[in-house]
């Protein structure tokens, strides 16, 4: 009999310790996972208009395309959007404004089309008499722009947009900050749908996201696995963003708190499947930077302060030649102004 007890009792031992070793090791494989940022290089690209903010970056026929856009300042008058272009980063030239008479064009972003002939520009458009609503334009060779075009209805936000490689469709969250009264002034609650379209040009209600806490600007991509990833901004409640994923058809939403107030929210996934997360946020030094950050399907962890502060953020990210390539805006030098950053993931 006690040579029995001794066997259960060096089963329990074994399995105890086994498990332990299992807890380790996936702590030790994680930790060995975990993605480190490394700054390359940093310049200020430009920061001639008294508010120059908001910034995006893709790549279209071999050339890095940069939109922001400009303004007396960042909440007021009657901005512009500005495109740069760069065969490398290394030299930016200025390739013109898109205006529109009367009307504030605020948050552009950029996507090249699923066929790869065109590129799109999104951004929202806002005035005293209209309101504000999304716009589009495209072009084929970078130069010759389309005419905006009005999205969705009055009041709505389509913040940014992804294609989804699955079905080669746009997909993007809209937030709307008076969804049921029309306006002006802000509901205590907002909505936070996702669309779809084929062409960029109509959209079709995908989902209803629930997210309480004023939902705002929010980035959706789509996985290498198929799913369906959101970082989401919020101005009300806790004021903390979270992260929704969904599986296909991407009309079921779980939610996962950040813990941490995002503003202008992006990321990226990496070749290797790495997640990177770029906002305003507070990292080593006091007060708001533009922050890089380490993400998974429910958390954000900080891995380099970009060179900011005060008004920021608003990155756009590309991944090319094994670096990641990122602009932004910041006014820690004076007046807000354009940055162009290279950094190494590891």
């Amino acid at each position: 009999m006690k040579l029995g007890g001794d066997c259960v009792r060096l089963s329990i031992m074994r399995r105890s310790f086994l498990a332990s070793a299992a807890v380790l090791f996936s702590a030790a494989l994680l930790h060995a996972q975990a993605p480190t940022a490394e700054l390359v290089s940093v310049e200020k690209i430009w920061d001639k208009a008294p508010h120059n903010g908001f910034t995006d970056l893709t790549r279209f026929q071999n050339l890095f395309y940069c939109c922001f856009r400009e303004s007396d300042s960042a909440a007021t008058g009657e901005g512009v959007i500005r495109i740069m272009i760069s065969a490398s980063g290394k030299t930016w030239i200025d390739q013109g404004t898109i205006t529109e008479a009367g009307t504030d064009l605020r948050d552009p972003k950029l996507i090249v089309t699923p066929d790869e002939k065109r590129l799109y520009l999104l951004c929202g458009g806002q005035s005293a008499t209209q309101g504000r609503q999304p716009r589009y334009a495209t072009t084929m060779d970078g130069k010759v722009w389309t005419p905006m075009q009005k999205l969705l209805a009055k009041g709505d936000w389509l913040w940014r947009v992804s294609v989804n490689p699955a079905d080669k469709r746009f997909y993007g969250a809209c937030y709307n900050i008076h969804p049921n009264s029309g306006g002006p002034a802000p509901e205590k609650e907002w909505s936070l749908k996702t669309y779809a379209s084929t062409d960029g040009a109509v959209w079709q209600l995908s989902s209803i996201m629930n997210v309480p806490g004023q939902a705002g600007e929010t980035t959706l991509r789509f996985l290498k696995d198929g799913s369906a990833l959101a970082l989401v901004s919020r101005q009300g409640g806790d004021r903390k963003g979270v992260i929704g994923m969904a599986k296909a058809p991407y009309r079921d939403w779980t939610w996962a708190a950040t813990g941490l107030p995002l503003g202008g929210p992006n990321f990226i996934e990496l070749p290797d499947g790495k997640l990177i997360a770029g906002s305003r946020g507070f990292g080593t030094t006091p007060g708001p930077h533009m922050v890089l950050f380490a993400m998974t399907a429910n958390s954000l962890t900080p891995i380099l302060e970009l060179p900011s502060g005060g008004d920021c953020s608003y990155p756009g990210f590309y991944w090319h030649d094994d670096l990641l390539h990122v602009t932004y805006y910041s006014s820690h030098e004076g007046k807000a102004a354009i940055y162009y950053a290279q950094v190494r993931i590891k």
